[in-house]
């Protein structure tokens, strides 16, 4: 019986590997996807995959041909990985609903977003910042897959505790703060995140890391009734199901 050989294409991240370790491969800033196949059309419908949330993890861990770790990935990479496959899957053209009108979004059309490169230690995923109202001195990282994970996993838990509980903005905070005043001792950090991190100061950290946290930009322009405005591309069950009808 013959082999089939799967088509495959060179993604390029990013990142430009930049956040990643020198002996990681994803230092090279590139991985390689096949195209999606029946298998992967088998996962998207899983619904133990759906129920769990798991679904795009498992979808895109079956793509990538790299030798890589999927939880290694910063999420802006993973989110370029997850464009690339819907095109390689289904085509570039992408049917949204916005403000009532049906239109069409082109996703070849989606560009990296810039960031600020001379702040990067290349293969150093961490920063410093200096919170400008309480002035204090603090490292953190960029998130990757492994980490949102985590951060998943200890929100289902307080759920658990209080239904009505829904910390995620300042968990993600203590998740990716490395070292408040030199101190990277985890308690440290979510003490400090829960007793002395101010609205403010949290809010320019925020801003910071957006300038720069390697991503693909989501933006579109789009139709409305009164004229074209930019928006947030919508991430529907239409993305990886186009015949869904959802």
């Amino acid at each position: 019986m013959s082999e089939f050989k799967f088509p495959t294409e060179e993604i390029d991240l990013p990142s430009k590997g930049l956040l990643y370790p020198k002996d990681n491969p994803l230092a090279s800033g590139k991985v390689e996807m096949k195209y999606m196949t029946a298998k992967e059309e088998d996962i998207l419908t899983n619904p133990n995959y759906i129920a769990k949330g798991t679904v795009i993890d498992k979808l895109l861990q079956s793509l990538i041909i790299s030798k890589v770790d999927y939880n290694d990935l910063i999420q802006g990479d993973q989110n370029a990985i997850m464009i690339a496959a819907r095109i390689l899957g289904y085509g570039k053209d992408y049917e949204i609903k916005h403000d009532g009108i049906t239109q069409v979004v082109d996703l070849t059309t989606l560009e990296d977003k810039e960031f600020d490169e001379s702040l990067i230690t290349p293969n150093i995923n961490e920063f410093s910042f200096t919170l400008p109202h309480s002035k204090v001195d603090l490292t953190f990282k960029i998130l990757t897959v492994g980490d949102t994970n985590k951060i998943k996993r200890e929100l289902d838990g307080l759920k658990k505790i209080n239904k009505n509980d829904n910390p995620e903005m300042s968990t993600r905070l203590k998740h990716m703060i490395t070292s408040v005043g030199g101190d990277r001792d985890a308690k440290t950090i979510r003490s400090f995140v829960d007793t002395a991190l101010l609205a403010r100061d949290a809010r320019a950290l925020r801003e910071y890391v957006s300038r720069v946290q390697p991503d693909i930009n989501l933006t579109v322009t789009v139709e409305t009734s009164s004229g074209e405005e930019d928006a947030t591309l919508p991430i529907t069950a239409n993305f990886f199901w186009p015949d869904a009808g959802v």
